[in-house]
């Protein structure tokens, strides 16, 4: 390792993994992006305060931590033990920045007169979270409302789950679950709840989707309230032609998604 490198000791080092923690984070406003991925997408937005790295992952990744010493961010080596507290997985990539966390008011994301949201509501687990901004962001939504008691999104797994679509769609969190309906319905958007039980079927439903639409998908546990359903413009149920009873949440947010994409782009 190289005599430049810095050891886990040092006092930035020990800032950042404090990261790690909620509460840490909510105070900062600062959050890690480990990967190549997600520091890549982290660099485009220019949202990277700092970028640690390995002499492995410079070896590796040179051209991206030459690219952040270019934009003036800086760039510091640490030794493979720091690299490891920085890191989450198994096998750290060595590769971890520091950025300026991502969220944004729901006042902002409805400015902008979306076509279409993603607005899970509770949603528990992050790796789940992290799957749905990525779908969010691969089918063109115009952002994700992270509704009523939520992960935080910038939880490491949930970072990682995202694959840096974390920096390309806005994200918002709003926990008053009332509220956040209200305003959908202020902003003309028809409110889609996800149901097995649903008076829409998904395959009937292309008039609707052409419009904008903001989907709720419910937590991982318990679904979505019957209050909540209720509130929606539309239930709708896909249907299921085989033997299984129900969809996990990340695969139902993907073809409902999916879906509303597939019309509004054909239109």
């Amino acid at each position: 390792m190289s005599a430049d490198s810095i050891d886990w000791r040092n006092s930035r080092i020990v800032s950042a993994v404090k990261l790690h923690r909620s509460p840490v984070r909510r105070k900062t406003g600062l959050f890690l992006a480990e990967g190549a991925n997600s520091v890549e997408a982290a660099l485009d937005t220019g949202r990277v305060e700092e970028l640690f790295f390995s002499e492995k992952a410079a070896e590796r990744e040179h051209a991206l931590v030459a690219g952040a010493a270019a934009q003036g961010v800086r760039t510091t080596m640490v030794t493979d033990r720091a690299a490891e507290m920085l890191g989450e997985t198994v096998t750290p990539p060595g590769l971890v920045a520091v950025c300026r966390q991502v969220d944004v008011p729901l006042r902002e994301v409805l400015d902008a007169a979306p076509r279409m949201l993603a607005v899970p509501v509770e949603i528990a687990d992050p790796g789940n979270a992290g799957t749905l901004i990525r779908v969010a962001d691969a089918v063109g939504a115009d952002g994700v409302v992270l509704a009523g008691d939520s992960v935080d999104p910038h939880n490491g797994k949930c970072v990682r789950a995202c694959a840096g679509s974390l920096f390309h769609v806005p994200v918002a969190r709003s926990r008053d679950i009332g509220a956040t309906l209200d305003a959908l319905e202020a902003a003309g958007i028809a409110i889609l709840a996800t149901s097995a039980k649903g008076e829409v079927d998904l395959d009937d439903a292309d008039e609707i989707l052409r419009g904008p639409v903001a989907w709720l998908f419910g937590n991982e546990a318990h679904g979505l309230d019957k209050a909540i359903a209720a509130r929606a413009t539309h239930r709708i149920r896909i249907p299921i032609h085989g033997r299984a009873e129900s969809l996990n949440l990340a695969a139902a947010a993907a073809i409902c998604l999916y879906s509303s994409s597939r019309v509004q782009h054909r239109a």
